[in-house]
């Protein structure tokens, strides 16, 4: 999920100062209040995890007081009667069967996500199901002109994740939407009764199916936040989940009208989702994020929390062999794999269990001490490190920082890098690689983007080539023992298939500029 994230988070410093006062004044009335849900959400979009691998996360995440997993199993789910949809990863029904049994063994709800609006490439990508896509070359949204169309995949999809999850929830997703309305049909139905009811007509069909089934559906909340006219027609069970990483409450919409539904509503932060990439994660804003809007969700007596952790954007690049026939699809930004974010799962987990706002350096100070031996000054180091210079770059200049060059960046790159190589964990080092190396790879990436930068600049020509050669080259032997101890820190928990594509995506851009200099 979260295609436009990056336009979210643009700056709402008075609005997040408010809710943080808020929800100060709040302490007494949330410090009593019980949440019924408190969930994470495992992406399986890409990277996807081994089952033992899965089996202790379900673990950590139970000892740290989570009580819900949401399962967004996408094309790793063992489609039955809809084969076609699972991808190269799924697993086999046995296995999900398995798992369940064991969270379930731990006292853990397994909610299945099936995408049934927006995010649905996976399913639209196979011909089989072109009569149900909104567009003919973006396959990210089904037509919901198309009712009964929708009705029949949607049903069997539907019923085949319940005949293996026992969760009284089904997420049924509907969230960025952003082809509503695009289609003649759909702009025609629009013009006549308005884009809510275009979006709530098709979203109500399947909580419609959900409920027949016994179960209650669960929303993303975005879009109902946008277009809430006809939120009325959804079954009185529907929960909506309002996701915030950080931005306007009302960014999407008015939220006292989600909250005046009668609906039952979750919240949800995040600890990996835009501008993330492999070579970025922007650690001071899901900190922040955790501190300010978990004690929100428990103002606002929201009945659950679910931790999001998105491992792409949900947007996808799609190759053609000919203008009508996909042959691939490429998840556009990837994230570094959830095995290195133990840090903030246990500050997400501790929010949840304060009566009181984290406080975020005292929670890493601590979290060093137990897990990595850290004295307060070293920890202090560590923190710094993490939050150093987050900024993406774009055609090579330095987004979010007018002032600071792509050579600058790299310099904070290094000092952050130099930083924690010199901290050295007295415990649980395995971990604290995942750091260091996140760090090597960040470095490493903007070391590239400086070679491609002097090749886009108007100086560059066929003499020049020889001046970064030397560079390039020194990249390219650094990406192998990259490879190297990315395999070795995370062979265990990614599938090795899964190793495999991390590896060439993550050398693409170093790869192209190493053949331009090298010919």
């Amino acid at each position: 999920m979260k295609n436009l994230r990056a336009n979210y988070l643009k700056p709402a410093k008075l609005f997040l100062l408010i809710a943080f006062l808020f929800c100060s004044i709040a302490y007494q009335s949330y410090a009593q209040d019980k949440l019924k849900v408190k969930g994470f959400h495992v992406d399986l979009r890409i990277q996807v995890m081994t089952m033992p691998a899965l089996k202790q996360l379900a673990l950590q995440l139970h000892n740290q007081g989570i009580n819900t997993l949401i399962m967004e199993w996408e094309g790793s789910y063992p489609y039955n009667g809809e084969a076609v949809i699972s991808n190269k990863y799924a697993y086999t029904r046995a296995e999900v069967k398995d798992f369940i049994k064991y969270c379930e063994g731990l006292n853990i709800d397994v909610i299945p996500l099936q995408q049934t609006f927006g995010h649905v490439e996976y399913i639209l990508k196979n011909y089989k199901y072109a009569a149900l896509r909104e567009d003919e070359k973006d396959f990210s949204q089904v037509c919901p002109s198309e009712p009964e169309l929708n009705r029949e995949l949607f049903t069997k999809l539907i019923k085949d994740m319940i005949s293996l999850h026992n969760s009284p929830y089904v997420h049924i997703g509907g969230d960025e939407t952003f082809l509503l309305g695009h289609c003649e049909k759909c702009k025609k139905k629009a013009a006549e009764v308005g884009l809510s009811r275009l979006y709530f007509d098709h979203i109500k069909l399947i909580c419609d199916i959900v409920s027949s089934l016994g179960k209650k559906p669960v929303v993303w909340a975005d879009i109902a936040l946008k277009y809430p006219d006809y939120i009325h027609l959804l079954p009185k069970e529907t929960v909506f989940v309002d996701w915030n990483y950080g931005w306007d409450p009302n960014l999407f919409g008015n939220r006292d009208k989600l909250l005046a539904s009668g609906y039952e509503v979750w919240g949800a932060p995040s600890i990996r989702s835009e501008p993330d990439n492999f070579y970025i994660e922007k650690w001071h804003n899901h900190f922040e994020n955790i501190r300010n809007f978990v004690p929100q969700i428990k103002a606002l007596h929201y009945q659950g929390v679910v931790m999001t952790s998105w491992s792409t954007s949900g947007a996808y690049s799609t190759v053609f062999d000919s203008n009508e026939d996909p042959v691939a699809l490429y998840p556009v930004r990837r994230v570094y794999p959830l095995s290195a974010f133990n840090l903030l799962i246990s500050a997400y987990t501790t929010a949840v269990k304060a009566n009181q706002p984290l406080d975020i350096s005292a929670f890493i100070r601590s979290y060093c001490k137990t897990n990595y031996g850290f004295s307060e000054a070293d920890a202090d180091q560590f923190k710094k490190a993490l939050f150093t210079a987050p900024y993406p770059v774009v055609l090579g200049k330095v987004k979010g920082n007018a002032d600071l060059s792509l050579d600058n960046l790299v310099d904070s790159a290094k000092t952050a890098f130099a930083t924690l190589n010199k901290l050295v964990p007295q415990k649980n080092s395995q971990e604290f690689e995942q750091h260091l190396l996140m760090a090597e790879i960040r470095l490493f990436y903007l070391n590239i983007l400086q070679v491609e930068a002097a090749m886009n600049s108007p100086e560059f020509n066929e003499d020049a080539k020889t001046k970064y050669r030397p560079a390039i080259i020194a990249l390219k032997k650094q990406s192998a023992l990259i490879d190297e101890k990315f395999n070795k820190l995370n062979g265990g928990f990614l599938k090795a298939g899964e190793l495999e594509d991390e590896k060439q995506l993550r050398n693409a851009k170093l790869n192209e500029v190493y053949a331009k200099l090298m010919r």
